[in-house]
This record gives C-alpha cells, structure tokens and sequence, in this order.
C-alpha cells in the first residue's frame, strides 16, 4: 500500500489511508540507477547510493519505475512536478536540506 505506484495510480485516497501509509513508512528500495558526465579532461561516472535516504528524509524510491520520488508530496497530494509525477533521476535537483 505504500508503494509508489500504488500512490500514483490511486489519487482519491481517504485521510485514514494516506495516515496508514506514512505509518508504514517511505519505501527505500536500493535502485540501479547510473549516469555518465562528460568533463573538460574526464568522463565522470555517478551511481545512486541509498545513503541518500539518510540525507533526505523525504526521499523515496520505486524500482518498478526505477526513480525517486518526494514521499510527502506523494502522500499528501502535493504540488504536480517531476518529484511527484514523474520521478527524478540524475542529475535532477531539489531545492530542499535534510
């Protein structure tokens, strides 16, 4: 239930619902994400690290679309944005501090 493809394909969820599911927690998979930066002198090559969900406590993951999401935008219908509809990515920022 606190999936994020659940989150995101039922958006009429009651309030008892959304509370259980932030009672469950964020889901934190360990995702295969990968990206290549090309540099003046180097290629620079960055992998995801699940220590990212100790940073950002808000940050949550979803291996089916293999993509991170904001979890309390998710659960509490926030604002329309990649971090809610879409999932981030690379080298994808979110103005926010743990």
């Amino acid at each position: 239930m606190n999936s994020v493809d659940f989150l995101l394909t039922n958006k009429d969820i009651t309030y008892e619902i959304r509370t259980e599911i932030k009672r469950l927690g964020r889901p934190i998979p360990d995702l295969i994400i990968s990206k290549t930066d090309v540099g003046k002198s180097r290629n620079y090559s960055r992998n995801f690290n699940s220590s990212v969900y100790d940073r950002f406590k808000w940050l949550c993951g979803c291996p089916k679309r293999n993509k991170l999401f904001c979890f309390i935008c998710l659960v509490m219908g926030g604002n329309q944005s990649a971090w809610t509809q879409e999932g981030c990515v690379g080298k994808d920022r979110h103005k926010a501090t743990a």
